[in-house]
């Protein structure tokens, strides 16, 4: 029954995204049925004409521009689901995504779920199949960690308790508020990747990786070193155990 599954909800920041439909109609199209969508408009000023077919299917907030952040942030006390999802406006699910995640969770007693992604191009066509990084334990993942972010956020499935934890997303961090949490989560909470691909990554001219890549790089080596201590010493505690 549905009601013994745990809901999901789904958050998805959109700011004057022309894919935005693509991404609500994912969501509503997913083989598991206990989902809730929650979109945080962050302040558009194009494009809302997309979301106003899915208004009576969504849960739709407005707020002023303020970033990615300040929209997840937004999203999440609003939501009532145990576990949350996050899904760039761009992107897209596959059918099984919340499902095959929400069963691969109880297998293995995650409190977070990341799995593997394709890339798509503004067609909507695959250009690039199992692109990600999956790492098959947790040494391997701290210390990729240490060099990058292995976790595509839109692939992420993770208990909403694991926010009273680690606190939200940095609104301070424009492009790097995802690499942010995850170091966060990683210090507090078992992190498991999926190797099946279940989401589509768009690749298109006006992303934000592309258009403030120098930013971004800027502020991936400014995470990088905030958490370089507290991640050394994680690393060391699970070698330690590894040894053990």
């Amino acid at each position: 029954m549905e009601s013994e599954l745990p809901k999901v909800s789904v958050i998805i920041p959109f700011y004057n995204c022309s894919y935005v439909d693509q991404a609500i109609s994912s969501v509503l199209k997913q083989t598991y049925p206990n989902v809730e969508i929650i979109v945080v408009d962050d302040g558009s000023t194009s494009n809302q004409m997309l979301v106003t077919p899915f208004l009576k299917d969504i849960h739709y907030i407005y707020k002023r521009n303020g970033g990615t952040a300040t929209a997840l942030n937004r999203g999440l006390p609003v939501a009532t689901g145990e576990l949350i999802a996050w899904l760039s406006s761009d992107d897209v699910f596959h059918p099984e995504k919340l499902e095959k995640q929400v069963e691969f969770m109880k297998r293995t007693n995650a409190d977070l779920v990341y799995t593997n992604f394709s890339l798509i191009d503004e067609k909507s066509e695959v250009i690039r199949s199992d692109v990600g990084v999956i790492l098959d334990n947790k040494l391997a993942f701290l210390k990729h960690l240490q060099k990058s972010c292995p976790i595509n956020g839109s692939t992420v499935l993770v208990k909403k308790e694991v926010f009273t934890k680690v606190g939200t997303f940095n609104p301070a961090l424009k492009y790097t508020q995802d690499y942010d949490m995850w170091l966060r989560i990683a210090s507090v909470a078992k992190v498991v990747g999926l190797k099946e691909t279940l989401l589509y990554y768009r690749k298109h001219t006006k992303m934000g990786s592309q258009l403030h890549h120098e930013e971004q790089m800027k502020e991936i080596e400014i995470v990088k070193k905030r958490y370089k201590d507290g991640l050394d010493l994680l690393i060391q505690r699970s070698e330690g155990n590894n040894h053990e």
